[in-house]
């Protein structure tokens, strides 16, 4: 089983957006039972909270639900119990190191490095841009499972 835990800051829209992508594209290939797939944030502030609106409808416009998820925090276990972590930006990264307490094997990566780009998924919380976020967000998602597809399966 290959787990995946996605990170962003309330776990409201950038990280929950990509768990319900990567599942689908999983689902897609037929690879659903080898995988676990999850998300989180760092922050406690939206613990509990479903997955704000605007980002629920952009996943809905594709066909894509995210009904009955709620925000959770990322706890030190979860560093351990995952074999990738993808952070949507550079604040969610510092903020994981700090929960981990600096450990980091290689397993924690911006989400865009895996589609071969250094910089942060947008962040619609600010833009108001779920476009943007949703296809950077795709294209991460797609990177990191040609990656396991290649490495691992």
């Amino acid at each position: 089983m290959i787990r995946v835990m996605f990170v962003c800051h309330g776990n409201i829209c950038r990280s929950p957006m990509a768990e319900f992508i990567f599942k689908e594209l999983v689902i897609n290939k037929g690879l659903e039972d080898m995988f676990s797939v999850a998300s989180s944030a760092v922050s406690f502030e939206e613990i509990g909270n479903p997955v704000y609106p605007p980002a629920r409808e952009r996943l809905l416009k594709e066909g894509i639900s995210c009904e009955g998820k709620r925000a959770q925090h990322f706890e030190t276990s979860d560093y351990y119990e995952n074999d990738y972590i993808c952070v949507m930006d550079n604040s969610n990264m510092r903020n994981i190191l700090r929960i981990t307490e600096g450990e980091n094997d290689g397993r924690i990566r911006l989400l865009l490095e895996y589609a071969g780009e250094n910089r942060s998924v947008s962040d619609p919380w600010y833009s108001g841009d779920f476009d943007t976020a949703y296809n950077d967000i795709l294209k991460g998602c797609k990177g990191l499972l040609e990656h396991i597809i290649k490495n691992e399966l």
